[in-house]
């Protein structure tokens, strides 16, 4: 499972088998064209180049937009981006203008996969809907994904990832947990319809090896999110009439929350009676679980994580750990972000590995989670100039140099 140094030839790079074992990614021979911007698609896209996809980014003349948020000065690119567009060639078409769009259209005639999160309005003035497309690439799996279903009312409706959580039910759960209808402080929404659309395009893919055609995936953002958020919080309303109400008791329990040790944070969790048992009797006051009996622990557990609290500033967090490691005590110290570099476990795994960026410097590359045991993965391309493989990737469908010129002279 080594994973390969990242190349810095860019251009010639399709594909990297792995140096020491000559196992080629999983996706290896698969192209994709990444027509979408921000977070959801750019990052489906960029596990399927993680995964060996052959991901050409086509972005308008200014670039998208994450090329431009948390850059480290006036001339280097976003932190997002950095990550997000690592393992693709980006690729400047201005899509408003004729030689740009046919250009586009020439492209995604040699893709697999295509990937938007244009919304239905823009794709149809563009031309760029699965019909427009399916007739010159039958076999392309065309994947849009916005913020709500195309036959609905709503199609176009602006989606940022806080409109989903508030309409898909998420804001609701925090208003039950804290009383105040706050978001869930990261782009949940983006990166789970991201993982969403991953998961789709390649069952599309595999269907297309059955019938030997491609098809329409649609993923609605707000769809996603609300059979992603029912999944545990379903509760009394899975019956009809409805037989109680919806949540996941644990999870809206009060003190449902990390807790202070001695001399940090811990999710220090006695998940079932024996663990609450040990733990009271570890703190020296067995005496507290004669309030709870095992017939009605789960309808307790808010009265549980006030008592549980009470108890653990007493210890350090070491003396936790060791504790709930030898109960079976679901246990982890709180990590601070700006110090996962240095946490044994992240290092161990390569998940924020130092690589070297021709252009940017040193910076740190996200990992990819998972992990093959004979396929190769990881970073080939590093994040690209905005348009730097324009005219390659142009020459390699055939165009001349004239016809290249015409359209990067289009913008």
């Amino acid at each position: 499972m080594t994973r390969p140094p990242p190349t810095t030839d860019e251009d010639s790079m399709t594909s990297a088998a792995n140096p020491s074992t000559g196992a080629l990614p999983a996706l290896d021979g698969v192209r994709v064209i990444d027509l979408a911007g921000v977070i959801m698609g750019p990052y489906a896209c960029q596990i399927l180049g993680d995964l060996g996809a052959d991901v050409i980014k086509i972005e308008p003349p200014g670039g998208d937009v994450m090329r431009l948020l948390h850059r480290r000065d006036a001339d280097s690119t976003g932190a997002l981006a950095l990550n997000l567009t690592r393992n693709k060639r980006s690729v400047v078409l201005d899509l408003k203008q004729p030689a740009g769009k046919q250009a586009a259209l020439d492209l995604i005639a040699t893709a697999d996969i295509l990937v938007t999160n244009m919304r239905p309005r823009a794709l149809r003035k563009l031309g760029l809907t699965y019909d427009d497309l399916a007739e010159a690439n039958p076999r392309l799996v065309y994947c849009n994904a916005q913020g709500f279903r195309s036959d609905s009312p709503a199609a176009d409706l602006a989606a940022y990832d806080e409109v989903i959580q508030a309409t898909s039910g998420m804001v609701d759960l925090m208003r039950r947990v804290t009383g105040e209808p706050y978001y869930i402080p990261t782009a949940l929404a983006d990166k789970v319809c991201g993982l969403t659309i991953v998961y789709s395009v390649l069952a599309a893919l595999v269907a297309r090896e059955r019938t030997g055609r491609g098809q329409h995936v649609e993923v609605p953002m707000a769809d996603t999110m609300f059979a992603f958020t029912l999944v545990e919080h379903i509760g009394g309303r899975a019956w009809e009439p409805q037989a109680g109400p919806v949540g996941f008791p644990r999870s809206l329990a009060p003190g449902h929350k990390a807790l202070p040790t001695k001399d940090g944070w811990a999710c220090i969790l006695p998940y079932n009676h024996r663990n609450a048992a040990d733990f009271f009797e570890f703190v020296g006051h067995p005496e507290v679980m004669e309030r709870f009996t095992p017939e009605r622990f789960q309808n307790q557990l808010g009265e549980l994580y006030e008592a549980v609290a009470e108890y653990t500033p007493r210890f350090t967090t070491a003396q936790w750990q060791r504790f709930c490691g030898e109960h079976s005590i679901p246990f982890a110290p709180v990590m601070d972000l700006d110090h996962a570099g240095e946490h044994d476990y992240w290092a161990a795994g390569h998940m924020l590995d130092v690589q070297h960026h021709p252009h940017e410097g040193d910076y740190r590359v996200i990992g990819n989670p998972v992990r093959f045991s004979a396929s190769s993965d990881g970073v080939r391309r590093h994040c690209p100039e905005l348009g730097e493989h324009t005219a390659s990737v142009l020459a390699e469908i055939g165009y001349p140099p004239d016809r290249i010129a015409e359209v990067t002279g289009s913008g």
